[in-house]
């Protein structure tokens, strides 16, 4: 839309600009300047250069206008697509003052005697007012005259009824028009497609009674849906509710008692209060039993934790007593001796107690050597063999038995890396082993052989000294000595299996076996290729 003076564009409107959309068809001064604008999406309203535009968002019947006159009582009526309309000017001012708002509306059509499709031919004008108030505009086939002053008004509401309840298209409840409020209806479960028909009564014009409704427990507000005559659900959760109703007849007056309806919809087995009390209980005990394993997880990771140190005392026990304790209590009885000497037999007290010094010397030793033991680190980055060896030297230099004896690591198959904690415990055994050897059984070559292949882990430990007593050997360790006891407790507590093998003066072989899942853990090849490392190993074994 543009607006020319002086045969220059003053000022030009678009839908941008917030004027109705589509084709503009006439054109209204109001009495205070401002100018209406009749277009096909709306009722335009500029003053000042501000566009407001009134359409069916806003409480239209419809959104084409094709003419706009203001009447004597200053209500503004509109020729639209869908009837005559009139706004009552308090209605029409409180929109200009906020234009989200809704309004109310009157619209006269066919049913109440009005005839329509005005003619638009170019600039003749469609709609007229005379001196006595009327409005005289152009029907398609002649001329219609309508009085505002005297226009009929319905002050009677209509009478409205709740007709019946359908759910899943079967019918639970109907009215026979007695009082509907005191007939109550409980629908059945998972109640899906639930439809209530209503109706009101009105002989002037029936099409023109308009409905609104609310469902009290589920419609936060009221529904406005014209002249429908139904009212759809889904999936209504089980409750009670209550259905209201009202209906306005034509001339817009509300009967606003209106009607009501309660019901129910009963609640499936899973919907009840006692159902969700079970789930709930059994919830409850579940987190209970949660629990109690947890704190049975708990009791056993503790009782592990003082089990473990349990052994650990245990083991610093036997060393302490297989170490420190008997070579003092030895000493003891040489000094004890010395002192039963003297003074009479001195030369023999000097002999008695420079065996004594000598004894001392080695219990300080085999002391120092069980300190060392509890203080030792991990054994960091030196894998079994390297640490085998380095122990056979330390051996070889703390030779107090006049016998310096020949340590030997052999290494069969290919190398693979241990689990870390596994190795510190295997190390442990074969140091066991070895000190045995030197010490208790005087054995002059002592040969640590370590087997890698697929399936386990082997460590032999050989030597030729006086062997193990066939009886200590029944027994399966000597009394008082914890040796023995020890390295086959400790095997086992890590899924390890220790044997013996032994004869009076003909040496001893101690065997510790692994299974390979255990001792190579995550680096441990996989199985898909077994046969191939078979192979390569049988071939790196007879290389070395």
């Amino acid at each position: 839309m543009t607006y020319l003076k002086d045969g220059r564009v003053r000022a030009s409107y678009g839908v941008t600009d917030g004027l109705g959309e589509g084709r503009v068809d006439d054109f209204q001064f109001g009495r205070d300047g401002t100018l209406w604008a009749s277009t096909q999406g709306g009722l335009s309203r500029i003053k000042n250069g501000h566009i407001a535009t009134l359409t069916s968002k806003n409480g239209l019947p419809c959104d084409t206008v094709h003419w706009m006159m203001e009447d004597d009582e200053h209500s503004v009526w509109l020729d639209m697509a869908c009837g005559l309309v009139r706004i009552a000017r308090p209605e029409l001012d409180a929109w200009v003052s906020d234009p989200k708002r809704t309004i109310q509306t009157t619209v006269l059509d066919s049913s109440d005697g009005v005839r329509r499709n005005s003619s638009s031919s170019g600039n003749s004008p469609s709609v007229g007012k005379t001196a006595d108030g009327k409005l005289w505009f152009l029907p398609i086939d002649g001329v219609s005259v309508i009085d505002p002053r005297h226009l009929a008004f319905n002050r009677l509401p209509p009478p409205v009824h709740i007709e019946q309840i359908t759910a899943d298209r079967k019918t639970y409840w109907q009215n026979s028009y007695g009082d509907a409020s005191s007939s109550p209806s409980k629908l059945p479960p998972l109640v899906r497609d639930l439809q209530i028909d209503y109706t009101a009564l009105s002989l002037v014009t029936p099409e023109k009674v308009m409905f609104r409704y609310k469902l009290e427990g589920w419609d936060r507000d009221w529904q406005d849906v014209g002249n429908r005559r139904q009212a759809f659900y889904s999936n209504l959760p089980p409750r009670h509710y209550r259905f209201r109703v009202m209906a306005c007849n034509n001339s817009g007056v509300w009967n606003e008692t209106g009607a009501f309806l309660d019901f129910s919809v009963a609640p499936a087995y899973y919907q009840t209060v006692w159902f969700r009390s079970l789930c709930m209980a059994a919830f409850l005990v579940l987190l209970w039993t949660l629990y109690q394993l947890r704190l049975e997880q708990l009791a056993r990771e503790f009782n592990a934790g003082l089990e473990a140190r349990l052994n650990e005392r245990t083991r610093i026990a036997r060393e302490l007593h297989d170490s420190l304790l008997q070579g003092f209590q030895g000493l003891m009885f040489r000094l004890q001796a010395v002192r039963d000497l003297l003074p009479g037999r001195a030369s023999e007290a000097m002999q008695a107690l420079d065996i004594a010094l000598e004894r001392g010397d080695k219990a300080i030793a085999e002391g120092r050597d069980t300190v060392s033991d509890l203080r030792e680190p991990i054994m960091g980055d030196s894998d079994i063999a390297q640490a085998l060896t380095a122990l056979g030297k330390e051996l070889a230099l703390q030779g107090g038995n006049g016998l310096v004896p020949c340590v030997r690591v052999l290494l069969e198959g290919k190398q693979r890396e241990l689990n870390p904690m596994l190795r510190d415990e295997i190390y442990r055994i074969a140091r066991e082993a070895l000190r045995n050897a030197f010490r208790h059984a005087r054995a002059q070559k002592i040969e640590a052989e370590i087997t890698y292949s697929d399936s386990e882990f082997l460590l032999h430990v050989r030597d030729d000294g006086g062997g193990i007593d066939p009886e200590v050997a029944n027994q399966g360790a000597r009394a008082g000595h914890w040796g023995l006891p020890g390295m086959r407790e400790r095997a086992k507590s890590f899924g390890g299996k220790l044997e013996v093998w032994s004869e009076h003066g003909a040496g001893t072989e101690i065997e510790l076996s692994v299974p390979g899942a255990i001792a190579y853990g995550k680096s441990e090849p996989r199985r898909r290729f077994w046969f191939w490392r078979k192979k390569i190993g049988e071939s790196d074994g007879q290389q070395s």
